[in-house]
């Protein structure tokens, strides 16, 4: 994978999948939506918000909407004096997450009166209903820096990768590298860690892929730092957890030695599709990552 350049060696472990079984709350779904862009938006990023929009129509069908509303204060003190601003801030969230596509999404481009772009999207796919069984945990991208104060999802060429991660039950976690062109890599468990499994307690700030931070009972650790091939990537991290323990997905052999073992998206989907019917318990957070170029 051109985005990420490994530091540390890896070795590739091959583990089965666990058998699925039957969960009526993951369904076929489709969706369509139309994006209409403005001047800042690239075709790419066009296309990008116009699928968001499809899987987001096709949750919203199956499973419904919830709509909130919060009020927020915010005080200012400066030569004039003191003033409070009041924010109302509506939000509609879908009571479903898009698991999988189902084929490749449709697009259809057109530019408006004024030279904006216009995409329609058609989506099919796999969706589950959001329900109280998964955990809720927290997993944060951070950015040349191991605190919560390096948080960010904009990476230049060179810049270092951490993950901070803190779960309320002890259980296990996993994470995958989602890159440009649709290759899914395993970041964790680490390449050299045999039992490729990553058993996290509960309430304990965690920092992975940090060497400094390194914890012996995960194995050695891999560094990671962004690397691109010259123009804007857009990758997402995976991040599985479960108070389960669950097998890894079948990877293939690394590409090169600057890259990591891999499955195709469709693989990736499947595996998780599998796991995620089998254990209502498990949770997973994706983190969009826009990567430049120096």
């Amino acid at each position: 994978m051109n985005a990420l350049i490994r530091i540390a060696t890896a070795a590739c472990a091959i583990l089965m999948v666990q058998t699925a079984v039957a969960d009526s709350s993951v369904k076929k779904v489709s969706g369509n939506y139309t994006y209409y862009g403005d001047k800042n938006d690239s075709p790419f990023m066009s296309k990008m918000k116009a699928l968001e929009g499809a899987r987001l129509d096709a949750i919203s069908k199956e499973f419904g909407t919830i709509v909130s509303q919060d009020v927020l204060q915010a005080d200012r003190i400066d030569s004039k004096g003191e003033t409070s601003n009041f924010f109302s801030l509506s939000s509609t969230e879908v009571k479903g997450e898009w698991i999988a596509d189902d084929g490749e999404p449709t697009f259809v481009v057109s530019l408006g009166n004024d030279d904006c772009l216009i995409v329609n999207c058609r989506v099919n796919g796999t969706a589950k209903s959001i329900s109280n069984d998964a955990v809720e945990f927290e997993a944060v991208a951070l950015r040349n820096g191991n605190t919560k104060g390096n948080s960010s999802t904009e990476y230049h060429q060179g810049d270092d990768l951490f993950l901070s991660f803190t779960t309320p039950v002890d259980g296990y976690v996993s994470v995958f590298l989602m890159g440009n062109n649709g290759d899914v890599c395993k970041m964790l468990p680490y390449q050299q860690d045999s039992r490729q499994e990553v058993k996290v307690k509960k309430n304990y700030d965690y920092i992975f892929f940090d060497p400094t931070k390194g914890m012996g009972e995960f194995g050695e650790v891999d560094a990671f730092c962004i690397g691109t091939d010259g123009d804007i990537e857009f990758n997402k991290l995976y991040v599985v957890f479960s108070p389960n323990p669950f097998s890894v997905p079948v990877l293939h052999p690394a590409k090169s030695d600057a890259s990591l073992p891999y499955l195709t998206e469709e693989e990736f989907s499947k595996w998780l599709v599998k796991n995620r019917r089998n254990d209502p318990k498990m949770g997973v957070k994706q983190i969009n990552l826009k990567l430049y170029p120096n």
